[in-house]
């Protein structure tokens, strides 16, 4: 694989963003919220993996007060198990404690494993159960970190 690049992402990367979260989510967010994340939401911090101008893989937060809350990290199927999850999360991280962020905070699915281990190197704890908190009716699980022991 050539280069890497993380870089914040804008507008001019909806479309990506679109054709990323539809092949790797059930339900999807629209592009109305997408376009409101990057440009009018004042909390939202998104960040993408790019090769070659292309995008695989995304992540975001919206830092509220000291609080980071992991809203979306995405990576495209083919490139899941390189590494992509962990740089992103690491960056989330990283702008999270340059805005003074002393915490994060996320839910995932309860199925999603692989994302749970992720979370879990990082130093993020289960902390709780949001029973069917997904449309389909799955439970999240809600993990939570303290910044000062969080790796990355």
């Amino acid at each position: 694989m050539n280069e890497l690049c993380l870089k914040r992402l804008t507008l001019e990367h909806v479309e990506d963003i679109l054709v990323l979260e539809k092949s790797c989510f059930a339900d999807p967010w629209s592009r109305e919220s997408f376009r409101y994340e990057l440009t009018e939401n004042a909390l939202a911090h998104y960040y993408g993996c790019f090769c070659e101008q292309r995008l695989l893989g995304y992540g975001g937060f919206w830092q509220i007060l000291t609080e980071g809350h992991i809203a979306n990290v995405a990576v495209h199927a083919d490139f899941r198990s390189l590494g992509l999850g962990k740089l992103l999360v690491a960056q989330l991280v990283t702008a999270c404690r340059a805005l003074g962020g002393t915490a994060m905070t996320l839910e995932v699915r309860i199925s999603n494993i692989a994302a749970i281990t992720l979370y879990n190197r990082f130093g993020f704890q289960s902390v709780g159960v949001r029973p069917h908190y997904y449309n389909d009716g799955e439970d999240a699980v809600i993990m939570w970190a303290d910044l000062e022991n969080i790796k990355g």
